[in-house]
């Protein structure tokens, strides 16, 4: 069995979201450690949990630790559920599932090549059967293209600063591991104590060297459109965002599928024909509560919002 250590963000907060329905068909599309599959599938009857990750050691992990008849795993990227779908013959379901972050056992693997606390190779893939890894990013990519990626993706500051020592650095020998990467890194950016409540130098460049990897923001948008045709009437879609980026593109596709009249101000009613497919059920996103930050760290910066199909 693999060990697949993960403690899932908001659990009775997402399940609640999700209104579940014991004989209800429902798609976990990032099943991490199987922590909000497994709540669901206590909660089905005659209904089905289908649980999407990219991550191979996800799959086999949670599928050890569900165990259920109504529970089926699919190595695949959530960016395809219309085809996985398909692939299942499934045409509609009543919820819908997404938790946009990275797991814990990915972080904690030092081979994965996700933290910068720990040695490892510069892979960073969710999936490893992919091709591109940040050593690529990181040691073929132009100054441009990282300095792009850091700032875009990463909110960095000193991403010109940082991208020119990269490329320095890569001139002397190849960057190959995270540890040679975090303390290029810090030693780019001005000189500034860090401690217990200021992140490491080094976190919002891994963050979206991270992003870049996995293709995880420029895709995001389309896929929350194009899976709310699956969604039944009164379905629910739960997503839970770990940065004002993720947070952003899905706050304003839930809005813009809430009401997605184009018509000027101006005029007095509406003329383009266009109709709302989701209700919005959280005008605000719902944090985690002061004890689950004390039970987890990496908590923190969660945001959940759901909205229903009308």
């Amino acid at each position: 069995m693999v060990k697949f250590e993960h403690i899932p963000v908001m659990l009775s907060e997402a399940v609640e979201g999700l209104n579940i329905k014991s004989e209800g068909v429902y798609v976990d599309c990032t099943l991490g450690g199987g922590g909000h599959s497994a709540a669901i599938c206590q909660m089905l009857t005659t209904g089905k949990l289908i649980g999407i990750d990219r991550d191979e050691n996800a799959i086999n992990a949670a599928s050890d630790r569900i165990g259920s008849k109504n529970f089926t795993a699919v190595h695949g990227n959530f960016h395809d559920l219309p085809d996985i779908l398909d692939k299942l013959n499934v045409a509609q379901v009543d919820g819908i599932l997404m938790d946009l972050g990275i797991s814990s056992h990915q972080i904690d693997t030092a081979e994965r090549g996700f933290s910068f606390r720990f040695n490892g190779p510069l892979d960073m893939r969710m999936d490893r059967t992919a091709p591109l890894t940040a050593k690529d990013i990181v040691n073929l990519y132009d100054e441009k293209e990282l300095v792009k990626i850091l700032f875009e993706y990463g909110e960095e500051r000193h991403s010109r600063r940082i991208a020119r020592s990269i490329c320095a650095e890569r001139e002397i020998s190849p960057i190959e591991t995270t540890t040679r990467l975090a303390e290029i890194i810090e030693n780019a950016q001005p000189r500034a104590k860090y401690g217990k409540h200021q992140p490491h130098p080094a976190m919002r460049s891994f963050m979206a060297l991270r992003i870049a990897v996995n293709d995880e923001l420029s895709p995001l948008a389309s896929v929350l459109k194009n899976a709310v045709p699956f969604l039944r009437k009164g379905g629910r879609f739960a997503a839970i965002t770990f940065h004002s980026l993720e947070d952003r593109i899905v706050k304003t596709t839930f809005a813009k599928l809430a009401n997605p009249c184009d018509c000027p101000r101006d005029i007095p009613y509406c003329v383009c024909g266009k109709t709302p497919s989701l209700r919005v059920i959280t005008r605000k996103p719902i944090t985690p509560s002061p004890q689950e930050l004390t039970n987890n760290s990496r908590a923190h910066s969660a945001k959940l919002r759901v909205a229903e199909k009308i």
